[in-house]
């Protein structure tokens, strides 16, 4: 067995001994039009394998404050009374010594409006009709990821209100053009 185990050390000492003998030829050996290339220990650069820090992946939420400044004064315009403001969603990775990155993954969009009446499907289309084309022609440079949502919040008081969620994609796609009624019925689900 002792001797199995020799004869199979003493090949690998072996080829390795041929490898490095090739590979000293091959770096000593000069290249037309060039001095030869020799190594000395001193020069030798050993690069470690890179080291791969595994993360915890939990969903999460940033503010992006300048295109919330942005959606904000565009709605104001429309109605003093009425507010907007712009959230990043992805992933937040977080790592064995505290810190985290977040990958963004889709803007979103939230506008907020005051309503007497909670019934009046065809002002709340309408308003969002309103509303729409602002996030549509706002720069896809200035959006992360991908298209995410307008949420639109109808609110009589604290308790009482509507709310409707417009994936901007989806209203891209099929409801440009649409107003009152009919746009509200297309995204409102109870």
């Amino acid at each position: 067995m002792n001797q199995k185990r020799n004869v199979v050390i003493a090949i690998a000492i072996s080829a390795a001994a041929g490898f490095l003998a090739l590979h000293a030829a091959r770096v000593s050996s000069p290249v037309p039009n060039s001095a030869p290339l020799t190594l000395t220990a001193a020069e030798a650069v050993v690069t470690e394998p890179p080291t791969f820090e595994p993360c915890a992946y939990t969903w999460a939420y940033e503010n992006s404050p300048e295109l919330t400044e942005k959606l904000d004064a565009a709605v104001k315009a429309l109605n003093p009374t009425a507010s907007g403001r712009t959230q990043w969603f992805g992933e937040n990775c977080g790592y064995a010594d505290g810190h985290s990155t977040f990958g963004v993954m889709e803007t979103d969009f939230y506008v907020r409006s005051p309503a007497d009446d909670l019934t009046n499907e065809e002002a709340f289309g309408n308003w969002m009709a309103l509303v729409m084309p602002i996030i549509v022609q706002i720069p896809r440079e200035e959006m992360k990821g991908n298209y995410g949502f307008v949420e639109f919040s109808f609110e009589k008081n604290e308790s009482d209100h509507v709310i409707v969620r417009v994936p901007i994609q989806r209203y891209v796609n099929e409801a440009q053009g649409k107003t009152g009624a009919e746009l509200f019925r297309m995204f409102y689900v109870q």
